[in-house]
C-alpha cells in the first residue's frame, strides 16, 4: 500500500531532522498530491496561458537571474533579435518581473522567485524523463523517493547487447568504496558473481538489509564465507519483510536500483554524489533499518 500523508509524517517524526533544504523538499513531497486541492480551495488558480508564457520566457528569466543585463546583452546572451529582446523585456516589465536600473534590466524579488521556480520545474521534468527506466522498474506502491537530489545523477540502463551494464556500474562503485550499506529486494549482485561477494565478505565493511528468503539463499550459496565474514565483523546482515527498491550507500555516492520482476536482474542503476541525495538516502536507510531485524533475532535463517 502507498503510505498516506499521516503515515509518512509519523515515520519522519521518528528520524533526526534533516537540513532545511532536505526538510523543505520532503515537505513538498508530502504535500504535492494535495496542491491542486489547496489551490482550488484558495480559489485563485493561475491561467494556464500565463503559465505557458512564463515557461516560454524561461531563458531570459534564467539569464537575468545570473546578473542584470541591458537589451544588447540579452540579445547576445540568448542569440535573439532586437525585436525579440524588446518583446521579452516588455512582457516581463508588464508583469512586474523586471525593473530597469541604470539602463539594465534586473529581476524584481517576484521575478527572481519565478525564475528559480521555472528552473526547478525544468530540472524536475528533465530528471523524471531521464529516470523513466527506474520509475518503470519500481512498483508504484513504493515510488516514494524524491527527484530533486538526482538531477545530475548517472543513469545506467541494461541494453540488449549489454544486459549486465547496471550491475557492472554497481560493482565498480563497491570496488571503489571501503564501506557499503544498502537494502534490496533481491541479491545486490548475482550470486554467481564471485568477485563481488569476495569483496563484500573480505574487504568491505558491509551492512545489507535483505528479504528473509534472500538471506537464506545467500547462506545456501556461501555458508562458510558468509558466516566467517559475519564473525569477523566485515558483514552485517539484517532482514525486513518488505522493501521498496534497491538502495546503496557507498563512501562517496548513493544509488538506487530497479529490477526486472521476472528475472530479478538489475535493469537500471541511478547514482550520484550530490550531498542532498546522501542526506536523503541516509534518512531513508535509517528508517528502513529501524524496522528491520538482526540475524540473531532470526537464528533459523543461518542454521
Amino acid at each position: 500500500m502507498v503510505p498516506d500523508q499521516d503515515d509518512r509524517s509519523d515515520r519522519d517524526s521518528r528520524l533526526p531532522p534533516g537540513s532545511p533544504v532536505l526538510e523543505a523538499i520532503l515537505e513538498n513531497e508530502r504535500n504535492r498530491r494535495y496542491l491542486g486541492q489547496r489551490l482550488d480551495a484558495a480559489g485563485d488558480r493561475i491561467d494556464t496561458d500565463l503559465l505557458g508564457d512564463i515557461v516560454r520566457h524561461g531563458p531570459v528569466l534564467e539569464a537575468l537571474l545570473s546578473e542584470p543585463l541591458d537589451r544588447r546583452e540579452i540579445e547576445a546572451r540568448l542569440d535573439v533579435s532586437r525585436a525579440t529582446s524588446h518583446r521579452y523585456t516588455q512582457w516581463l516589465d508588464e508583469r512586474g518581473f523586471v525593473e530597469k536600473v541604470d539602463g539594465r534590466f534586473q529581476l524584481t524579488w517576484r521575478g527572481a522567485v519565478i525564475a528559480e521556480e521555472v528552473l526547478r520545474f525544468e530540472a524536475n521534468v528533465r530528471t523524471a524523463h531521464r529516470m523513466t527506466p527506474l520509475l518503470d522498474a519500481v512498483c508504484e506502491d513504493h515510488r516514494d523517493f524524491i527527484l530533486e537530489p538526482f538531477v545530475d545523477a548517472t543513469i545506467t540502463v541494461a541494453e540488449p547487447d549489454d544486459p549486465y551494464k547496471p550491475v557492472e556500474r554497481f560493482v565498480a562503485l563497491v570496488n571503489e568504496s571501503e564501506t557499503f550499506r544498502g537494502f534490496n529486494t533481491t541479491h545486490m549482485a548475482p550470486l554467481v558473481l564471485g568477485e563481488f561477494h569476495r569483496r563484500v565478505f573480505d574487504e568491505t565493511d558491509t551492512e545489507i538489509i535483505y528479504l528473509p528468503h534472500i538471506v537464506e539463499k545467500l547462506f545456501e550459496t556461501y555458508p562458510e564465507r558468509a558466516r566467517e565474514a559475519i564473525d569477523r565483523g566485515h558483514l552485517t546482515l539484517r532482514t525486513r519483510e518488505d522493501l521498496p527498491y534497491g538502495l546503496a550507500l557507498f563512501d562517496d555516492r548513493v544509488g538506487i536500483g530497479g529490477y526486472d520482476e521476472t528475472t530479478g536482474l538489475m535493469q537500471v542503476f541511478v547514482d550520484t554524489d550530490a550531498p542532498i541525495a546522501r542526506e536523503w538516502a541516509e534518512r531513508v536507510y535509517a528508517s528502513v533499518r529501524a524496522d528491520s531485524k538482526s540475524l540473531e533475532e532470526q537464528s533459523a535463517l543461518i542454521r
